[in-house]
């Protein structure tokens, strides 16, 4: 997916921006500065808290890519936790046909937001 897909080509090539993929509490994200992301529910995390992660796998600095032995030595990613939300619901249905069996069930996922500040490179 292009980066700025309403931009001409020109004008898209000139931009670049630093990037991570970041593990968080057993997933992998892509994050930059700036965004939001929504993990799964941080219990230990205060609205309002600064939260820092180590786990820097891959670190793409202006087109200067790192790749991690496991992970990139120095790096960490600085964020903000925004809120704790819950996500939409899904529904699961089974159902057998012919034999009347019918079950609903539903569940909402817990979600952390936070907000990237910065990506520090040592």
């Amino acid at each position: 997916m292009p980066l700025a897909p309403h931009l001409p080509d020109v004008i898209r090539k000139v931009i670049k921006v630093m990037y991570a993929i970041v593990e968080i509490l057993g997933q992998q994200f892509k994050v930059e500065a700036g965004k939001r992301l929504y993990i799964h529910r941080m219990e230990e995390a205060e609205r309002g808290s600064q939260v820092e992660f180590d786990k820097v796998l891959l670190l793409d600095n202006e087109g200067a890519v790192t790749v991690g032995a496991p992970v990139v030595e120095g790096a960490k990613i600085i964020c903000e936790v925004l809120s704790h939300v819950r996500g939409e619901k899904v529904i699961i249905f089974h159902k057998k046909r012919r034999k009347g069996y019918r079950k609903r069930n539903g569940h909402r996922q817990n979600f952390t937001e936070l907000f990237i500040k910065e990506i520090i490179v040592a």
